[in-house]
């Protein structure tokens, strides 16, 4: 599955609105999984100077995140299929366990 920042605007004065937002995010994502429609909710970040929230989701399709959020109530604007780099997991991969 590919990861997708869902983004929208979200003003200073809403920022504790977040938490409960992701909440429903993670139950609309998990009804949408057992529907056969996999999609995993994993986090939300916030950029409080810029007024912008992403929401970001593993998922098949951009489609499919739209829908989770959705069915969330999540006003978004957008979605991009995003790359993430975990330094640890390249680290592994570029130097394996060697047996002796």
């Amino acid at each position: 599955m590919s990861r997708y920042l869902a983004e929208l605007y979200l003003p200073k004065t809403r920022s504790g609105d977040l938490r409960e937002a992701a909440v429903r995010a993670r139950s609309a994502a998990e009804a949408m999984t057992r529907e056969g429609k996999p999609v995993r909710y994993l986090r939300a970040l916030f950029l409080g100077d810029d007024e912008t929230c992403f929401h970001l989701y593993e998922a098949g399709s951009p489609e499919l995140v739209l829908e989770a959020s959705r069915r969330a109530a999540i006003p978004v604007e957008r979605v991009t299929e995003a790359l993430d780099v975990d330094l640890e997991a390249v680290h592994e991969d570029a130097n394996p366990a060697r047996e002796e």
